[in-house]
This record gives C-alpha cells, structure tokens and sequence, in this order.
C-alpha cells in the first residue's frame, strides 16, 4: 500500500468438520434496500477514470441478502474480456480475517487459548528481545502492538523472496523492535506469518489447505483460492496494474507462497459476500442443515465473533483534510484481523489490503447487517474510499457528499506535495560533489542482520545492487551527492527507488551502508529505512586457499 492510500485509509481507515452452506445467490436483491434511488454503475465508471483504474468488482450484502455481485471495466488494459462477480482478485491483507476466524475456530475447540503463550505451540519462536519472546501470546500476533516497527521484516517477503515460511519466522529473532512491547499500533506482517504457522501445525497441513478445508468449503467459497499457483486453470482472473511513469500498465504477478497467513487469500465478489454474511452473522451458516443435536451450523461461536470485533489496540486518529472531516472517527482501534472504528454514528469493521497491481476494501456495518467489499484491479487507495464512503452514505441513510471528488482532490495535493519535495532535494543537492572514493571501492558484499546479503558491482559499465534473496530487487546505482546514490530499480512499476548512503571510518574505509525511499509514496512493505549494512569480510589469501 502506498504512502497516499495509507494515509487516507487511517485517516478514514485436526479440526472439526463444519456443515456444507448452500450456495449464495449472485444477485438475489433485498428486499430491505433503501428506496432512494443510487447510480452504482455511474459512481464505480467516474472512480474508475477519476483515479486510472481498469476494473473493479463489488460485493455488497444487507440484511442477509446479497444486493450485488458483479464488476465493471476489463481485467486487463487492451483487452476486453470483462470483470464480472467471479473474476479473481489478490485482495492481500483481507486475508488475515480468516486467519483470524481459523484461530477462534481452534479456541472454540479448545485446541488453544487466545492468551496461551506463542511458544507453547512453536516452540522455536524467537523475537529480538527474550522478556518479548516469553511474553508474546497468540492474541499478540494478530494485534500489531508488539514493538515491531511499520512493516517491520516485510522484505523477507516482499517483493517475491526465496526465503521459506520458517526461515522468515526464524529471522524476527533479528529484527530490533521500534518501541517496547505492547506500547503502540504499528501495522505488521510478520507475525500473521507465525500465525499462519500455528494454524497449520494445528491442522497438520499448509495453511491454505486448512482455510480451504474449514473456511471456504463450508461456506461454499469455491472459486477462492489460496494461492497464485491455484489460479493457473482459471481464465476469469484479473491481471495486476501498477502505474508506471504515472499511468496504469498490467505488470506481472507476484507470488508471496512464504506470506499466506498475512496475504494469502484470492477471491471475487460472489465468494466474499458469503464470507461477509458468515461475519455479520456472527459465525452462523445461514441455510445450512443442524447438526444431529439440532444446533446451527456455525463457523465460528458469537463469543469468537464478539472478541474479534473487539478492540484490542488503541490506533491514532488522525486529523483529516478539512474537505474530509466528516470521516474522522470518534473512535480507531485494531481487533483480531479488522480495524474497528466508526462512522455517522455507527461501528465499522474493516480492513484493507495490498499487493503489486491489486488493492481491496471489505468494510462492515453490524448493527446495520450491512457488508460492502470493493475489489481493484489498480492501486488506488482513492478508488476504494471514494466507493466506501458512497456506498456506505447511500445504505445508513445519510447526506451523500461527493467523495469521488473530496478524495481525489486530497489525492492530488498529497501527490504534489511529494513531487515538489523531491524536485526541492534534487535543485538543492551538491551536484558538482564527488563520491569520497573510487567508484570501485563501493563494490561488494554487504550484510544486514535480519535480510542477509546485497552486491554492489560493475555491469556494462554501471554499477547494479542486486538483492541476494530477491530476484527483483535489481537496480543501476546513480551519484546523486557526495557518498550518496540512487538505486533506480529495472522493474520500474515498484515506484520504490532509494536513496543508497555509505558511511566511512577514520581510514577511509565503508563503515556502513543505508537505505531510505526517495518518495513519500513508497509502499511501506520495502522496509529499506529499517536496513544496517556492513561491508562483509574479505577473506585474506590464506582463508581463500
């Protein structure tokens, strides 16, 4: 998510058998829909031009009856086969939810405490800080209070890593917190990854196949997957757009195996609003047979419901743009799996995610039985708040405003603000300044403590950082000042180039090497900022032999 679609989101933003649920209908309409008339179709085409974006799914669910299912626009610039309610979306951090529900599924089983102590079920788990790892409980990994800094760890993931699942739990043991445990909300991944981890030693399979087996199955959620690689057979998936040079383009898609308990869930419109129904009806299947005792089909109990939709870590509010005060909540906290706040007057559960190309929103209303989720085949944090706020107006009964514009125009302010900052580094940099050394003494191998390796040297007369353990991470070096450079990365729709910073000893020596994003608007995920390089040790002639 980038730095833009952050801010406007805070500011807004062996298991038990479960009884197969009948299929939701696609667009069965309820009956207890507001009267007052609602262009939908109009809104999602002016968002889609407004804020570049190729297509757009939406699912929207009231009182226990899907409203709508279906897309807009294309799943791929220049061609036209169209999105509709099945096309598939990564929808990102969305995923931890279920990861979430698999857990309280495991509580209500009595398989594990909410407050057990993480090591009782991983007993290798290891955080920077010992009192930290003896502390932490399962309700911690799902909170995002444990010291850990803003997508603390995020590159042994992201973009597309070699690390395995173990391997990136087994590095927290290196990534040093930002603040002491349980003081602050700052959003993480890495410990929905531990998570994911628990559930699956629980299940005695992946992670994927658990979810599919207790969650998706069940609900008949049989389009969703939980994994690229299961995407494969399926023509009705939408391709990734990312902007490139300012306009939106289909880029690859990442796979992020290593992640799937923070991200790893794949699904369309008409899956999602049977999950949003399960949720609104507090863990009960709807339509499903009773068991031999006559009880409900549930997934989940309320009690499991009730402690997810609880606050559990207090999050800032921030203070919005005056065209935007209307969306400032009274109150902003994290429960397992959503963010929990309000607006006119009611509570909203929510979350959102992203991942190169795709960006989602699922936001519920209970008291209202109200659920909307906005799938984009874009990255535009605009496109999904303007559509939310809409929506959310028209189904509470309030004055609509016009969030398209409101939004957009915020969008670009923000935008220039960056642009502007840039601009200013660049016109007041020392250009007519020389790197303190040879160019190729810069070259070679550094280490950080929790990522491991980065290379530095000469191809076809440039000098390249290389990203040892991700294959994408590949960018051409650029003085920009004294013994600061520029890494411009190949894969030019990241957006994320860095400022590259060494440091000397006394001797002349590189002490260290940092990094730090160049633009305000780079995705939080490449963690650069949080990276100590030191030159690695060359080995003398006689280690050599």
């Amino acid at each position: 998510m980038n730095r833009i679609a952050a801010a406007i989101l805070l500011a807004f933003t062996s298991f038990a058998a479960v009884a197969q649920a009948p299929a939701v209908p696609a667009a069965s309409v309820s009956a207890s829909a507001p009267a007052r008339a609602y262009d939908l179709e109009a809104d999602v085409t002016r968002v889609m031009k407004t804020f570049d974006v190729p297509g757009i799914a939406i699912a929207i669910v009231k009182d226990g009856k899907v409203v709508a299912a279906r897309g807009f626009g294309v799943r791929k610039l220049g061609e036209p086969a169209p999105v509709d309610g099945k096309t598939i979306f990564e929808v990102a951090s969305n995923s931890k939810a279920f990861t979430a529900a698999a857990l309280a599924m495991l509580v209500d089983e009595g398989k594990l405490e909410w407050d057990d102590k993480v090591t009782r079920h991983l007993p290798d788990f290891q955080m920077y800080d010992a009192y930290v790892t003896h502390e932490m409980t399962v309700r911690d990994l799902l909170v995002h209070r444990s010291g850990l800094g803003l997508g603390a760890g995020d590159l042994l993931w992201w973009p597309t890593t070699s690390f395995t699942t173990d391997e990136i739990i087994g590095q927290l043991r290196y990534v040093r917190p930002a603040t002491s445990f349980r003081n602050s909300y700052a959003y993480d991944n890495l410990l929905y990854i531990v998570a994911g981890k628990i559930i699956a030693q629980k299940a005695g399979k992946p992670w994927g196949d658990a979810v599919r087996e207790r969650i998706l199955k069940p609900l008949g959620m049989n389009a969703t997957t939980t994994s690229l690689a299961e995407n494969a057979g399926n023509a009705n998936v939408s391709a990734p757009h990312s902007k490139i040079n300012g306009k939106a383009a289909a880029v690859r898609a990442l796979p992020v195996p290593n992640a799937v308990g923070a991200v790893g869930i794949n699904t369309n419109a008409e899956d999602i609003a049977r999950w949003m129904t399960v949720l609104l009806d507090g863990g009960a299947i709807a339509g499903a047979p009773k068991d031999a005792q006559g009880k409900e089909a549930r997934l989940f109990s309320e009690a499991q419901s009730r402690e997810m939709w609880t606050a559990q870590t207090p999050m800032k509010i921030s203070e919005p743009k005056p065209t935007l005060e209307a969306t400032k909540p009274n109150f902003f906290a994290y429960g397992l799996g959503f963010q929990l706040r309000d607006y006119k007057g009611r509570k909203l559960a929510l979350h959102g995610g992203a991942l190169q190309g795709f960006y989602s929103r699922v936001v519920m209303v209970p008291e209202a039985k109200l659920g909307i989720a906005i799938f984009t085949n874009a990255e535009s944090g605009g496109a999904l708040t303007s559509l939310q706020y809409r929506l959310l107006d028209h189904y509470l009964d309030a004055a609509p405003s016009d969030w398209i514009k409101l939004i957009s125009d915020v969008e670009t302010q923000t935008r220039n603000k960056d642009l502007a900052k840039q601009k200013s580094a660049s016109a007041t940099r020392a250009a007519a300044s020389r790197p303190s050394l040879p160019i190729a003494a810069y070259d070679g191998e550094y280490n950080d403590a929790w990522y491991g390796a980065v290379t530095i040297k000469p191809v076809g007369g440039k000098r390249v950082m290389s990203f040892a353990r991700t294959p994408d991470l590949t960018g051409e070096l650029e003085h920009f000042q004294h013994d600061t450079f520029i890494v411009r990365w190949k894969e030019r729709n990241f957006n994320a180039d860095a400022y590259v910073t060494f440091s000397l000893n006394p001797d002349g020596s590189i002490e260290r090497m940092k990094m730090a994003p160049v633009s305000s608007e780079t995705d939080f995920s490449y963690d650069f900022a949080d990276l100590l390089f030191t030159p690695a040790k060359k080995k003398d002639a006689k280690e050599a032999k």
